[in-house]
């Protein structure tokens, strides 16, 4: 008998919780099932899962994010037939591909419930997708540097791919002139990234304008200016979508936008 959504979630929040915690009773402390579930995913470690539970895990995660899905047709062009902008949660977008704001770990936010695009991105996606990063970082030998690009799948997400960058942590003002060649660089490694594996459209989250403290305006500029300096560099078809989810960034966008009319 198929499963209801409550019933899947219970299944995975008492098999993360008797994975961490033994057999000791769940103390929700007020949080609600999501809250909980999502705490506990958020905190696990990259290590093997049974198949039961990724079974299990991906019914309720396709489910779940088919709520609200938003596609490219769905969107009118902002700038041109490449440029788009939209508000809203990054992981409804059925798109080739969307960017995720990485740390240099590249494990993902390991902070329960924390707000960030990094955290939701690995909840909605599933323990997957911190299985393969920590795959590519041990690859390498060692963290993702600042700048550079990586793509995996993006499982249970309605988008195909995820596009991980690590953007430069501004700790003082004003900007230094390496800082926003950086910020640059992320965005260009993206755009390469996903003109090399094919995607036809790849949507940017505000990269750096979070925790790592980069100005809204000023990266808003560096990351429409590149942006549009690569498309017409290299004559790439791919249609690019500027994601944001604060009013302030959507506003910053539409008047950056508007210059370049």
């Amino acid at each position: 008998m198929k499963q209801t959504q409550d019933e899947r979630l219970a299944y995975l929040t008492a098999y993360l919780w008797n994975e961490a915690h033994g057999d000791n009773p769940i103390v929700d402390e007020g949080r609600s099932k999501w809250e909980l579930y999502r705490g506990l995913q958020n905190v696990r470690p990259p290590k093997p899962i049974d198949d039961a539970f990724i079974q299990v895990q991906d019914a309720y995660l396709s489910e779940l994010n088919q709520k609200h899905v938003t596609y490219i047709e769905d969107l009118e062009p902002e700038l041109n037939q490449n440029i788009y902008l939209w508000q809203g949660d990054i992981t409804t977008l059925a798109v080739d591909g969307i960017v995720n704001a990485a740390n240099s770990k590249f494990l993902g936010c390991m902070q329960a419930n924390h707000n960030c695009i990094d955290n939701i991105i690995h909840t909605k996606a599933g323990v997957q997708l911190r299985l393969a990063c920590d795959e590519i970082i041990k690859k390498q030998g060692k963290k993702e540097g600042v700048g550079k690009a990586k793509i995996t799948s993006a499982y249970n997400l309605p988008s195909q791919y995820v596009i991980h960058t690590v953007g430069p942590q501004v700790q003082r003002k004003p900007v230094s002139q390496m800082n926003k060649d950086l910020l640059a660089k992320s965005y260009r490694s993206c755009l390469k990234l996903a003109d090399e594996n094919g995607l036809k459209h790849l949507a940017f989250c505000c990269i750096s304008t979070g925790v790592f403290g980069f100005p809204q305006e000023e990266a808003t500029k560096i990351a429409i200016e590149t942006t549009l300096n690569y498309l017409n560099e290299t004559n790439s078809p791919i249609k690019v979508i500027f994601n944001v989810f604060k009013d302030k960034d959507f506003q910053l966008y539409k008047e950056a936008l508007s210059q370049h009319e």
